[in-house]
Protein backbone atom coordinates (compact mmCIF):
# COMPACT_ATOMS: atom_id res chain seq x y z
CA UNK A 1 0.00 0.00 0.00
CA UNK A 2 0.85 3.55 -0.79
CA UNK A 3 2.09 6.04 1.96
CA UNK A 4 -0.77 7.51 3.85
CA UNK A 5 -0.82 11.30 3.00
CA UNK A 6 -1.81 13.84 5.89
CA UNK A 7 -2.20 12.17 8.86
CA UNK A 8 0.36 14.26 10.84
CA UNK A 9 -2.39 17.30 10.79
CA UNK A 10 -4.09 15.10 13.82
CA UNK A 11 -1.48 16.31 16.13
CA UNK A 12 -2.54 20.15 15.62
CA UNK A 13 -6.31 19.04 16.21
CA UNK A 14 -5.51 16.75 19.76
CA UNK A 15 -3.73 19.80 20.56
CA UNK A 16 -6.77 21.55 21.02
CA UNK A 17 -8.87 19.40 22.49
CA UNK A 18 -8.44 19.19 26.42
CA UNK A 19 -6.85 16.64 28.17
CA UNK A 20 -10.67 16.12 30.02
CA UNK A 21 -12.04 14.77 26.83
CA UNK A 22 -9.64 12.01 26.16
CA UNK A 23 -10.39 8.75 27.86
CA UNK A 24 -9.24 8.40 31.41
CA UNK A 25 -6.78 5.27 30.40
CA UNK A 26 -5.35 7.98 27.73
CA UNK A 27 -5.43 10.91 29.83
CA UNK A 28 -2.97 8.41 32.56
CA UNK A 29 -0.80 6.77 29.76
CA UNK A 30 0.35 10.63 28.64
CA UNK A 31 0.62 11.76 32.31
CA UNK A 32 2.68 9.34 33.34
CA UNK A 33 4.97 9.38 29.98
CA UNK A 34 5.18 13.62 30.82
CA UNK A 35 6.07 12.37 34.39
CA UNK A 36 8.94 10.46 33.39
CA UNK A 37 10.16 12.65 30.42
CA UNK A 38 10.81 15.51 33.03
CA UNK A 39 12.34 12.94 36.07
CA UNK A 40 14.71 11.36 33.75
CA UNK A 41 17.77 12.41 32.27
CA UNK A 42 18.19 8.71 31.00
CA UNK A 43 17.13 8.06 27.13
CA UNK A 44 16.29 4.29 27.44
CA UNK A 45 13.62 5.10 30.17
CA UNK A 46 12.19 7.09 27.73
CA UNK A 47 12.26 5.11 24.70
CA UNK A 48 10.95 1.89 26.74
CA UNK A 49 8.03 4.13 28.02
CA UNK A 50 7.19 5.42 24.34
CA UNK A 51 6.67 2.23 22.82
CA UNK A 52 4.69 0.82 25.85
CA UNK A 53 2.32 3.28 25.13
CA UNK A 54 2.27 3.24 21.85
CA UNK A 55 0.76 -0.44 22.25
CA UNK A 56 -1.93 0.99 24.87
CA UNK A 57 -3.38 3.48 22.71
CA UNK A 58 -3.19 2.86 19.44
CA UNK A 59 -5.99 0.58 18.58
CA UNK A 60 -4.61 -2.86 17.11
CA UNK A 61 -1.39 -2.47 17.88
CA UNK A 62 0.14 -5.52 19.30
CA UNK A 63 3.74 -4.65 18.93
CA UNK A 64 6.11 -1.21 18.76
CA UNK A 65 9.82 -0.02 18.10
CA UNK A 66 12.06 2.73 17.53
CA UNK A 67 14.47 3.06 15.12
CA UNK A 68 16.76 6.08 15.41
CA UNK A 69 19.67 7.34 13.59
CA UNK A 70 22.78 7.08 15.51
CA UNK A 71 25.72 8.63 13.04
CA UNK A 72 24.18 8.66 10.01
CA UNK A 73 22.83 5.02 10.59
CA UNK A 74 19.73 3.49 12.09
CA UNK A 75 19.36 1.50 14.84
CA UNK A 76 16.76 0.35 17.05
CA UNK A 77 16.77 1.61 20.47
CA UNK A 78 13.55 0.07 21.96
CA UNK A 79 11.13 -2.38 21.25
CA UNK A 80 8.04 -4.18 23.10
CA UNK A 81 9.58 -7.81 22.30
CA UNK A 82 12.15 -9.23 20.19
CA UNK A 83 9.69 -9.32 17.35
CA UNK A 84 9.54 -6.06 17.09
CA UNK A 85 13.20 -5.72 17.38
CA UNK A 86 13.80 -8.40 14.73
CA UNK A 87 11.27 -6.75 12.00
CA UNK A 88 13.53 -3.64 12.58
CA UNK A 89 16.54 -5.35 12.18
CA UNK A 90 15.06 -7.47 9.23
CA UNK A 91 14.41 -3.74 7.96
CA UNK A 92 17.89 -2.97 8.19
CA UNK A 93 19.28 -6.07 6.22
CA UNK A 94 16.62 -5.55 3.44
CA UNK A 95 16.71 -2.10 3.15
CA UNK A 96 13.01 -1.73 2.50
CA UNK A 97 9.98 -0.85 4.80
CA UNK A 98 7.87 1.54 6.35
CA UNK A 99 10.17 2.07 9.09
CA UNK A 100 12.99 3.17 7.12
CA UNK A 101 10.76 5.32 4.15
CA UNK A 102 8.88 7.11 7.66
CA UNK A 103 12.39 8.50 8.42
CA UNK A 104 13.20 10.04 4.62
CA UNK A 105 9.33 11.00 4.03
CA UNK A 106 6.82 13.46 5.94
CA UNK A 107 3.46 10.89 5.12
CA UNK A 108 3.15 7.60 7.58
CA UNK A 109 3.94 4.60 6.15
CA UNK A 110 1.07 2.35 6.10
CA UNK A 111 0.65 -1.65 5.17
CA UNK A 112 -2.32 -2.58 7.38
CA UNK A 113 -2.36 -6.57 5.12
CA UNK A 114 1.59 -7.78 4.04
CA UNK A 115 -0.46 -10.50 2.71
CA UNK A 116 -1.55 -8.40 -0.47
CA UNK A 117 1.19 -6.88 -3.13
CA UNK A 118 2.48 -3.99 -1.10
CA UNK A 119 5.21 -1.52 -1.36
CA UNK A 120 7.73 -3.75 0.32
CA UNK A 121 7.38 -6.81 -1.02
CA UNK A 122 10.89 -8.23 0.15
CA UNK A 123 10.82 -7.40 3.37
CA UNK A 124 6.61 -8.45 3.71
CA UNK A 125 7.51 -11.96 2.19
CA UNK A 126 10.04 -12.20 5.13
CA UNK A 127 7.96 -10.68 8.02
CA UNK A 128 5.43 -13.57 6.79
CA UNK A 129 7.21 -16.26 6.90
CA UNK A 130 9.84 -15.64 10.05
CA UNK A 131 6.82 -13.67 11.90
CA UNK A 132 2.93 -13.63 13.33
CA UNK A 133 3.34 -9.75 12.34
CA UNK A 134 0.59 -8.69 9.27
CA UNK A 135 0.17 -4.96 9.11
CA UNK A 136 2.80 -2.24 9.63
CA UNK A 137 2.66 1.44 10.51
CA UNK A 138 6.41 3.74 10.26
CA UNK A 139 6.02 7.35 11.95
CA UNK A 140 8.73 10.01 11.37
CA UNK A 141 10.35 11.02 14.50
CA UNK A 142 11.70 15.02 14.37
CA UNK A 143 14.02 16.66 16.73
CA UNK A 144 14.71 20.00 16.53
CA UNK A 145 12.93 20.17 12.99
CA UNK A 146 15.67 17.37 11.94
CA UNK A 147 14.81 13.56 10.74
CA UNK A 148 15.91 11.68 13.61
CA UNK A 149 13.84 7.90 13.33
CA UNK A 150 10.90 6.36 13.33
CA UNK A 151 8.21 5.21 15.67
CA UNK A 152 7.39 1.48 14.43
CA UNK A 153 3.87 -0.33 14.83
CA UNK A 154 2.91 -3.67 14.24
CA UNK A 155 -0.55 -5.75 13.96
CA UNK A 156 -0.44 -9.27 14.32
CA UNK A 157 -4.47 -9.19 12.77
CA UNK A 158 -4.55 -8.08 9.41
CA UNK A 159 -6.23 -4.75 8.56
CA UNK A 160 -6.34 -4.25 12.74
CA UNK A 161 -4.09 -0.80 11.85
CA UNK A 162 -6.76 1.01 10.62
CA UNK A 163 -7.99 4.91 10.00
CA UNK A 164 -8.12 4.87 13.84
CA UNK A 165 -4.75 3.39 13.97
CA UNK A 166 -3.24 6.34 11.67
CA UNK A 167 -4.56 8.94 13.70
CA UNK A 168 -3.12 7.74 16.98
CA UNK A 169 -0.02 6.75 15.47
CA UNK A 170 0.28 10.37 14.03
CA UNK A 171 -0.44 11.95 17.72
CA UNK A 172 2.01 9.25 19.94
CA UNK A 173 5.24 10.40 17.23
CA UNK A 174 4.24 13.75 17.55
CA UNK A 175 4.63 13.37 21.29
CA UNK A 176 7.23 11.16 21.45
CA UNK A 177 9.45 13.58 19.21
CA UNK A 178 8.80 16.19 22.05
CA UNK A 179 9.53 13.60 24.52
CA UNK A 180 13.13 12.21 22.94
CA UNK A 181 13.83 15.94 22.23
CA UNK A 182 13.54 16.73 26.25
CA UNK A 183 15.49 13.52 27.42
CA UNK A 184 18.47 13.97 24.68
CA UNK A 185 19.04 17.39 25.59
CA UNK A 186 18.55 16.63 29.50
CA UNK A 187 20.56 13.98 28.69
CA UNK A 188 23.38 16.44 26.90
CA UNK A 189 23.00 18.70 30.18
CA UNK A 190 23.98 16.12 32.01
CA UNK A 191 26.87 14.69 30.30
CA UNK A 192 28.36 18.18 29.98
CA UNK A 193 27.89 18.54 34.01
CA UNK A 194 29.95 15.45 34.41
CA UNK A 195 32.31 15.89 31.98
CA UNK A 196 32.57 19.12 33.75
CA UNK A 197 33.39 17.90 36.96
CA UNK A 198 35.83 15.27 35.85
CA UNK A 199 37.47 18.54 34.46
CA UNK A 200 37.73 19.88 37.81
CA UNK A 201 39.01 16.78 39.61
CA UNK A 202 42.04 16.09 37.14
CA UNK A 203 42.79 19.50 37.23
CA UNK A 204 43.10 19.31 41.23
CA UNK A 205 44.79 15.60 40.64
CA UNK A 206 47.42 17.34 38.63
CA UNK A 207 48.29 19.75 40.73
CA UNK A 208 48.34 17.33 43.88
CA UNK A 209 50.81 14.90 41.98
CA UNK A 210 52.89 18.23 40.73
CA UNK A 211 53.78 19.04 44.58
CA UNK A 212 53.99 15.44 45.66
CA UNK A 213 56.41 14.36 42.72
CA UNK A 214 58.14 17.85 42.20
CA UNK A 215 57.58 17.47 38.62
CA UNK A 216 55.26 19.96 36.27
CA UNK A 217 51.79 19.40 34.97
CA UNK A 218 52.73 17.88 31.87
CA UNK A 219 54.61 14.96 33.98
CA UNK A 220 52.04 14.67 36.16
CA UNK A 221 49.34 14.38 33.76
CA UNK A 222 51.48 11.62 32.37
CA UNK A 223 51.31 9.98 35.58
CA UNK A 224 47.70 10.05 35.82
CA UNK A 225 47.02 8.75 32.61
CA UNK A 226 49.55 5.70 32.99
CA UNK A 227 47.79 4.70 35.98
CA UNK A 228 44.46 4.79 34.46
CA UNK A 229 46.02 2.80 31.51
CA UNK A 230 47.43 0.45 34.37
CA UNK A 231 44.34 -0.14 36.89
CA UNK A 232 42.17 -0.01 33.60
CA UNK A 233 40.12 2.64 35.12
CA UNK A 234 38.76 5.68 33.94
CA UNK A 235 41.04 8.36 34.39
CA UNK A 236 38.17 10.83 36.04
CA UNK A 237 38.05 8.10 38.56
CA UNK A 238 41.92 7.86 39.10
CA UNK A 239 42.02 11.33 39.67
CA UNK A 240 38.80 11.25 41.92
CA UNK A 241 40.96 9.21 44.05
CA UNK A 242 44.16 11.08 43.78
CA UNK A 243 42.12 14.03 45.34
CA UNK A 244 40.25 11.86 48.07
CA UNK A 245 43.06 10.20 49.18
CA UNK A 246 44.75 13.51 49.83
CA UNK A 247 41.66 14.57 51.47
CA UNK A 248 42.31 11.67 53.96
CA UNK A 249 45.57 12.48 54.03
CA UNK A 250 45.16 16.20 55.37
CA UNK A 251 42.64 15.23 58.25
CA UNK A 252 44.92 13.15 59.99
CA UNK A 253 46.15 14.40 63.05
Amino acid sequence: MLPHHGRADAWLLARGVPMTQLPPETRAVFADLTALVHRSSEPQAVYDAIVAATVQLVDGCDRAAILLVDHGKPRSVASTDDVAKGIDELELRVGEGPCLDAILEEALQHDPDLRTPGAWPTLAAAVLAETPVRGMIGCRLLADGEKVGALDLFSDTPGALGEAALDQAAVLASVASVAIMSVRARYEAANLRRALDNSREIGKAVGLLMAAHKVDDERAFQILRRTSQDLNVKLATVAQEVVRGQAAQSRRP
